[in-house]
């Protein structure tokens, strides 16, 4: 079975909101043969990456960047899953 993982980060709810809705949308019946895995940015970590087979991420804009708990996210699965994917 296919593997969708939603990776997301919000301090105010709006990216949480879109979270969600990704969530609800890959999650829904119709779709068939698709598991959805939902993390906060910060608990993420290189077993959900190397294990899913699609990525969702929601992030707001901060000072025309993702947050900082998503970089944090990319910078510590980076290294690790450059050579296993």
């Amino acid at each position: 079975m296919a593997c969708v993982l939603v990776v997301w980060h919000s301090m105010t709810g709006g990216a949480e909101a879109l979270a969600d809705a990704l969530t609800d949308g890959a999650s829904d019946v119709s779709i068939e043969g698709v598991d959805v895995v939902r993390r906060r940015a910060l608990d993420a970590g290189v077993d959900d990456v190397l294990a899913a087979d699609g990525y969702l991420l929601a992030t707001p804009e901060n000072f025309g960047y993702m947050s900082g708990a998503m970089k944090d996210f990319f910078d510590r699965v980076y290294y690790p899953c450059l050579d296993r994917t």
